[in-house]
């Protein structure tokens, strides 16, 4: 039995660990190159922005309604998700971050990182408890699976590490944040094991779906597109979101092939 725990949990941590894998796309940049900026974050938004109305809101919706019927699960669905955005616009007004006047450009970047962070973070606490139960339960199977989360965090660390390291200039900065953001699958899968499996059994898990989901959605509308058309072209933004929402696209069929 302690052998497949110890097996669950690495396959876990290496899924969590991809997202190191995106970071290192702010390592292929140059700070002043403002096309790659805008395209990055274009890629965030589509990211963002698909992996919640297709795979979070979803999930959600029929946890809900599996507990509350389709009417009142569709409608607390519904409402946990502008909870969400909500919730992300209350913290954008009284998040305490370092802001320099000369350059509130980067500050309003390394704010975007930092919601970016916390965003894919809360949304990788319970990925984490659904891959460790998987691999714990289904050991052969478990391989491919976790094999595809990989793929499907890579893009997530993209999203964390290009605008702090825009930022910020460091490489450094941006590679701790986009680690922390995917070690949230591991402590998910750590934590929801020892102490909260019970507690987030039930409809609780469809209620944070929902609002991790429209904290994504808000931020791409509210930051990561807005700073996307400022730093290029509506042309150059439109094209990152696509390719974002591409890439998201062909790991989410990955993770759903048999």
């Amino acid at each position: 039995m302690f052998n497949s725990i110890s097996r669950a949990f690495a396959l876990t941590l290496a899924a969590g660990l991809s997202t190191g894998i995106g970071s290192g796309a702010a390592f292929l940049s140059k700070k002043e190159n403002r096309l790659f900026l805008s395209v990055s974050l274009g890629f965030s938004a589509g990211v963002m922005i698909y992996v919640s109305m297709i795979e979070i809101f979803p999930k959600a919706q029929e946890d809900l309604c599996n507990v509350y019927g389709q009417s009142m699960g569709g409608a607390l669905t519904a409402l946990s998700f502008f909870a969400g955005m909500v919730l992300i616009a209350v913290l954008d007004r009284i998040l305490p971050l370092e802001e320099t006047p000369s350059e509130p450009q980067s500050s309003g970047l390394m704010k975007t990182g930092i919601y970016t962070a916390l965003a894919i973070s809360i949304h990788n606490f319970p990925e984490g408890i659904a891959t460790f139960v998987s691999a714990l339960q289904e050991p052969g199977v478990a391989i491919p699976v976790v094999a595809a989360i990989a793929i499907h965090n890579i893009p997530e660390g993209i999203a964390v590490s290009v605008p702090i390291y825009q930022a910020t200039g460091s490489r450094a900065r941006a590679f701790f944040y986009s680690f922390l953001s995917g070690m949230a699958e591991p402590v998910g899968a750590f934590l929801g094991w020892l102490l909260l499996r019970p507690l987030l059994a039930g409809p609780a898990l469809g209620y944070l779906f929902a609002a991790v989901a429209g904290i994504m959605v808000f931020l791409s509308f509210d930051e990561l597109l807005p700073a996307a058309g400022a730093y290029g072209s509506r042309n150059s933004s439109a094209c990152g979101m696509t390719a974002g929402m591409a890439v998201m696209a062909v790991s989410l069929l990955l993770l759903a092939a048999p």
